[in-house]
């Protein structure tokens, strides 16, 4: 930071958390205020506008109290590590409540909001302020001390208006490079699922409609209880298989991050390689390819025995394909919590060509999804560039150098 520069702790230019009897001297109870939970605070979004509202007498209890103009900060994780953090405005009543979760930041007459805002949005605050969190896992916050404490340059009123106009501007324009940016990925990606779509709800001559469970066997992965007795790093340990296995980068399931013991076999599934598993829940459906054998969470299905109909590399790319979610999806539909099962898996009709027909198919369509690979490397190159660009210029603004 600038030596020119006086520092301060946040403490000493802010009132943290201000006091909820502001708002009930300034309004009755049946008033209306504007709400904010923590699903409502964005990221990398300067201004909070709520949508939504409730009265006084309804939020005054358990709720963090804010004002306009106050800067808001979620102090829990991952939403403190993500950057929840934004200025209130145009609240109902120029009064909200919102998260129990978030730290208030109400900036004295010496800083200028947009300063503190930008100040408080630098990755080295959230990687400092996350280094200092407390409390049980799932449920870190950052410390108290670390934010009453840290310190904060404050030079002269004007000179923060005038780095925060530029800071504005420029964060614009990057805004508005990674919305086309993000939009030319995800058509880059929709063009390759079109393609699919098409090419499976179309089949063409030769090809056949069956029930999945007719054309291969289909089973469950089962989890050896309690799991934490069964786990070994002993040489002689079983593959594993958790959903956290699996990565959205890859088709392949190569190695397993635990290993079970050889006792817990008899209790879950043995996957071989080259057998399918496909996620029953969460985002249902997905396809992976087994490249090692181990033991499968219940959190799979597995398919097997496939091979005397399909090619691998047309089978991933059909059940991966929009045409065969929406099946999924609506066969799932109703359920509370929303799974598959066996039999709902072997429910799904299957298009199928050909063995021939399918190995053109994969061939070309796999082309065509490297092709779409390297284009979405360019543009998540391109995104990670526009960040490391707004951490560059923060770092400039309160070293002096705008």
């Amino acid at each position: 930071m600038s030596s020119n520069w006086p520092t301060k702790t946040l403490a000493e230019v802010c009132q943290i958390r201000p006091p909820k009897a502001e708002a009930r001297q300034r309004l009755a109870q049946a008033e209306l205020v504007s709400f904010v939970p923590m699903e409502d605070m964005g990221i990398d979004q300067m201004v909070l506008v709520p949508t939504q509202t409730k009265p006084l007498a309804e939020v005054a209890g358990s709720y963090t109290y804010f004002a306009d103009g106050d800067v808001l900060l979620a102090k829990i994780t991952p939403c403190f590590e993500n950057g929840k953090l934004a200025i209130a405005s145009e609240l109902t009543n120029g009064i909200g409540f919102g998260s129990s979760e978030f730290m208030v930041f109400r900036p004295d007459k010496s800083v200028d909001k947009g300063w503190l805002y930008y100040f408080l949005s630098r990755e080295s605050f959230r990687v400092e302020g996350a280094a200092r969190m407390s409390g049980a896992v799932g449920h870190k916050r950052v410390a108290m001390e670390f934010i009453d404490s840290y310190p904060i340059p404050i030079p002269p009123l004007p000179e923060q208006q005038r780095i925060v106009a530029i800071l504005y501007e420029a964060f614009e324009g990057i805004a508005t490079a990674k919305t086309n940016t993000e939009k030319n990925l995800q058509n880059a990606r929709e063009v390759f699922e079109s393609q699919l779509d098409w090419i499976f709800s179309n089949p063409g001559v030769g090809w056949v409609e069956k029930k999945l469970g007719e054309i291969c066997n289909i089973a469950r992965g089962g989890s050896p209880r309690p799991i934490k007795a069964f786990l070994t790093d002993a040489s002689n340990g079983v593959n594993w298989i958790k959903i956290s296995d699996a990565t959205a980068s890859s088709k392949f399931i190569y190695s397993t991050a635990q290993k079970i013991k050889p006792s817990g076999v008899s209790r879950s599934r043995l996957v071989q390689d080259g057998d399918f598993i496909l996620s029953n829940s969460m985002s249902f459906g997905r396809p992976y390819i087994m490249k090692t054998t181990g033991c499968i969470h219940d959190g799979w299905l597995v398919l097997s025995n496939y091979q005397s109909s399909f090619d691998p590399d047309f089978l991933y790319l059909l059940l991966g394909s929009k045409f065969i979610y929406r099946q999924f999806d609506q066969l799932a539909a109703g359920s509370t919590v929303r799974n598959l099962n066996i039999d709902l898996a072997s429910g799904v009709v299957v298009p199928i060509p050909p063995l021939k027909e399918q190995e053109r198919l994969a061939e070309a369509l796999g082309s065509f999804d490297e092709n779409v690979q390297q284009l979405s490397g360019i543009y998540q190159q391109k995104l990670t560039a526009l960040d490391e660009l707004k951490q560059s210029l923060l770092h400039r603004a309160f070293n002096g150098d705008l």
